[in-house]
């Protein structure tokens, strides 16, 4: 492993970015379902009144 500022530094960025990115998907995807629930697009056709 480095030991070196430069390599240490280097470590710590990836793992900082790797952790975000994780939880920025995960946040991001959590309750997707719920939050969009399957809607019909198209109103249902009203029946003719019966004479």
């Amino acid at each position: 492993m480095m030991k070196t500022p430069v390599g240490l530094v280097t470590v710590t960025l990836s793992a900082a970015i790797l952790l975000a990115a994780s939880l920025l998907i995960v946040t991001g995807t959590q309750g997707e379902d719920r939050a969009h629930p399957a809607h019909v697009t198209t109103p249902a056709a009203k029946q003719a009144p019966r004479h």
